[in-house]
């Protein structure tokens, strides 16, 4: 026989590979050792999907909404840009375009920023409606499968003393 590093990993057998244990059987007995019901599982599951379908809702119009106000203050400031880079007959017009043009751009930056304040107040109270109806969902929940293991737990104990 040749050294030890010889022979690990060897096909021809010549040292015994450990086999790993299927622990599958061990986790079936378990589990049937202590028997639940999955319902609650699966209905927490439904209600924290449907909390992410709103969620994801609530943010989508947000970044729709978010959107048209970009676009449209863009093209607005396209369509000013056009009047600051008309030929003008006097220098003092192009001094008038351009404060004409920074003056609209404030006011309209101030609308847009108002804008975009209010989509924010929008999704911050429909999180905050959203996050208060899923609590309430969850201890209702919570509540329904307290009392339920209690009455199974009742049912053993009193079959139990029997």
């Amino acid at each position: 026989m040749g050294s030890a590093s010889e022979l690990i990993g060897r096909p021809d057998g010549a040292r015994p590979m450990t086999k790993t244990q299927d622990f599958t059987k061990v986790m079936q007995d378990m589990m049937a050792a202590f028997p639940m019901d999955t319902k609650a599982f699966e209905d927490a599951f439904k209600t924290q999907a449907a909390i992410g379908e709103k969620l994801s809702k609530v943010a989508l119009e947000a970044a729709d909404k978010s959107a048209e106000i970009s676009a449209k203050w863009t093209k607005d400031t396209i369509a000013r840009l056009g009047d600051v880079t008309a030929v003008k007959s006097e220098p003092t017009d192009y001094t008038k375009a351009v404060t004409d043009f920074a003056s609209a751009s404030a006011e309209t930056a101030a609308e847009n920023m108002a804008a975009f304040a209010e989509v924010a107040k929008k999704v911050q109270m429909e999180t905050v409606e959203l996050m208060l109806s899923a609590g309430k969902d969850f201890s209702e929940d919570a509540t329904a499968a307290v009392k339920k293991a209690t009455t199974e737990a009742t049912k053993a104990a009193k079959a139990a003393a029997k």
